[in-house]
């Protein structure tokens, strides 16, 4: 199977996806990893920050978003973002990765009220200030993952962020149809979500972004979406890292009965996502979707196990607890890897300054050592 001469076309994707034995794939997928990354595999010690689970989004398989008046509704105030970003600092983290709802001030006059108690009118506004807060104060890396943004926004967000996140998900509108995913969900119009990717680029901002599997998608939409994504960066070489993500069912959501993706279907993908993406590219999935399957991710070709909190939960999947860092340096030196611990930043891009304000590039100095991993 073809992994070196060139870039593996839509048409080669979709027949190794529907026609290659999944033994074969993983094989070419992990050599091809070998040739970009060698044995090391990296992780993020982070702590979450759930800015506000307000959201103007109803997709059917989230559990984070809430209404006002829903319990664990909430809005973070300034004093809290702190105490919870020290306590991350405490323990050693080093990201403090701001997840939030998308834009809930444009329907609930009580994010609005929120906002305009702390001097805001857009929770972008508000998140950058938070984000300037935390590395300020605690000196950890932001990473905010707010979901759409516009260049002003994204301006302000790189002054304190090392990086900055949005899942693609899918470049399907089809998912947008009455009755399936997103047809409640006006942020996850596909070209908005691939114009703020292409404007982080233009500002050579550092950009994580991914798929989402399992909820009703083609194989052949996932490939489209990984296209997207590999397009985009050979534009701007901004994509630091891409997430390839599990469904999972949860018992309050509107998709509780919607099947899961099989462990197999989860390894075919992101050994496609290697072969698309190239040996460069890091390649993520959550261990904690996976749950104790999680170190057979690695025969599929990814480098990257994401953030790992010691403070904090997965907020966006609360049922899932992370696998503790012990295990998992044991679970991936057992399989011959050499686990290193990331900024919010990968090493590539530490000594690249065109990617980093100058108070960013000084912090990440400071907690890195000459080959961009961290201290």
């Amino acid at each position: 199977m073809q992994t070196t001469l060139h870039p593996v076309t839509r048409e080669e994707a979709l027949h190794q996806a529907t026609q290659a034995p999944l033994p074969d794939l993983l094989t070419a997928a992990t050599e091809l990893r070998a040739q970009g990354k060698g044995n090391v595999i990296t992780f993020s010690k982070k702590v979450f920050i759930p800015l506000t689970t307000l959201c103007r989004d109803y997709c059917s398989y989230c559990t984070f978003r809430k209404d006002p008046g829903q319990p664990g509704a909430h809005f973070m105030t300034p004093d809290e973002v702190l105490a919870l970003a020290e306590r991350g600092r405490q323990a050693g983290c080093k990201e403090a990765l701001f997840s939030l709802g998308d834009q809930p001030e444009k329907i609930f006059p009580e994010a609005r009220e929120f906002l305009r108690r702390q001097g805001f009118t857009r929770t972008l506004d508000y998140l950058a200030a938070m984000c300037e807060l935390v590395l300020e104060k605690t000196g950890l890396l932001p990473h905010a993952n707010p979901g759409v943004m516009d260049r002003a926004s994204l301006v302000r967000l790189k002054d304190s962020n090392a990086s900055v996140g949005l899942m693609l998900e899918n470049v399907s509108p089809r998912l947008m149809r009455d009755g399936l995913p997103h047809a409640k969900a006006p942020d996850k119009v596909p070209a908005l979500r691939l114009r703020t990717i292409e404007e982080a680029g233009k500002l050579s901002i550092a950009f994580t972004t991914g798929i989402l599997i399992g909820i009703g998608e083609t194989m052949e939409e996932r490939i489209d979406s990984l296209l997207a994504i590999r397009t985009l960066h050979e534009k701007y070489g901004h994509i630091q890292e891409v997430i390839i993500q599990n469904f999972r069912a949860k018992p309050e959501i509107p998709m509780a009965q919607h099947p899961e993706p099989s462990l197999e279907d989860m390894l075919r993908t992101i050994a496609l996502a290697r072969l698309i993406l190239g040996s460069q590219m890091n390649v993520q999935a959550p261990p904690n979707l996976s749950y104790d399957d999680f170190p057979r991710l690695l025969e599929a070709g990814i480098n990257d196990w994401g953030g790992i909190s010691p403070v904090t939960k997965d907020f966006i999947n609360p049922e899932a607890a992370w696998p503790q860092i012990p295990r998992l340096q044991a679970e991936t030196e057992s399989r011959g890897f050499n686990l290193r611990e990331r900024l919010a930043l990968y090493p590539e891009f530490v000594s690249r300054d065109e990617f980093l304000s100058r108070r960013v590039r000084d912090r990440a100095g400071a907690l890195s050592a000459a080959d961009g991993y961290a201290l």
